[in-house]
């Protein structure tokens, strides 16, 4: 067998360099199939932005389409924007289909969080759903965090890679939040479940919160001290949020519904809302164990003593 031609050797590597680097690249989505769950966003009527939001900020960068019932939020040289609900909720499920920037988006920040820092700004709580475009590569990652009481000492953030491209499509992220726990859910897969333990009741948010939905330049704070910040020659940064979904206790000033019993028929105070089926555990703890790559528990270099939900 006579030996293959210099250049033939050349192509060969050539095409295993693209191929290793294909595959690192989008390793990180696309790669699962995920179990099947209950679908809580089919249970709920969406809410279109016009009727539901007021502008944040960035007023010039914010896009309602289709009547308002979705919206474009950008980031460019000159703001990011974002939006804020126009009641403030105590307890409830919170969803939003969102399809995030393609191309390069390090440094830029999408977030769907609830926080009452307006109202409270010494003692704020906060349940956030963050959209980091991460470092050099068109890798986005999703972070959940958890403030109560004004603890901003204490993130407790976990980081997950997807299972999909999010920049191909939309795709649901979605909080419950009740007396019971708190569950982030992507694709109403459960990523991460937050009990209310009467331990250590201080850690668990419990005021009154907005809606909100932003993108932002997060350069210094989501890529390593700005070690990948926001390359302006690719914006505007364009990201849509349609199907929100917003149904809980109206606190206008007082709550509108009970949150005490799970026997209420609030739709969000069910039993099926109290604790995770066990196809929601299976399918939790599949995409923790597929797609998680940090958690603040897991990091002892970070806290001298680990926050007490972590033992």
């Amino acid at each position: 067998m006579s030996p293959l031609p210099e250049s033939t050797h050349l192509g060969l590597l050539l095409l295993l360099c693209l191929t290793l680097g294909v595959s690192s690249h989008s390793r990180h989505h696309m790669q699962y199939t995920p179990p099947n769950v209950t679908h809580f966003t089919d249970l709920f009527s969406h809410v279109s932005v016009s009727q539901g939001f007021s502008t944040f900020f960035g007023g010039s960068n914010v896009k309602l389409l289709n009547n308002g019932s979705y919206a474009n939020l950008a980031l460019d040289k000159s703001s990011g924007s974002g939006l804020a609900s126009k009641n403030k909720y105590y307890y409830g499920f919170f969803s939003a289909a969102i399809k995030l920037p393609a191309g390069q988006s390090s440094g830029v920040v999408v977030a769907f969080y609830m926080s009452n820092a307006d109202t409270n700004p010494h003692n704020h709580d906060e349940i956030d759903i963050e959209l980091l475009g991460h470092d050099k590569r068109n890798n986005w990652v999703l972070q959940t965090n958890i403030y109560a009481n004004g603890s901003v000492s204490t993130g407790r953030e976990e980081k997950f890679y997807f299972w999909f491209d999010p920049t191909e499509d939309y795709h649901h992220y979605s909080i419950i939040w009740n007396n019971h726990h708190i569950v982030f859910l992507v694709d109403n897969v459960p990523v991460r479940e937050f009990v209310h333990n009467n331990a250590y009741p201080s850690i668990y948010p419990s005021k009154p919160m907005s809606l909100y939905a932003t993108i932002w330049d997060g350069s210094q704070w989501a890529t390593h001290g700005g070690k990948y910040p926001v390359n302006y020659q690719y914006a505007p940064f364009v990201v849509s949020f349609a199907e929100m979904e917003m149904t809980g206790c109206l606190y206008t000033p007082s709550p509108s519904c009970s949150k005490t019993g799970t026997s209420s028929l609030d739709p969000v105070d069910g039993q099926e809302f109290a604790a995770l089926s066990k196809d929601q555990n299976v399918a939790m703890d599949w995409a923790r164990r597929k797609l998680m790559f940090y958690s603040y528990c897991n990091d002892k270099p970070r806290f001298k003593v680990m926050p007490p939900e972590c033992k």
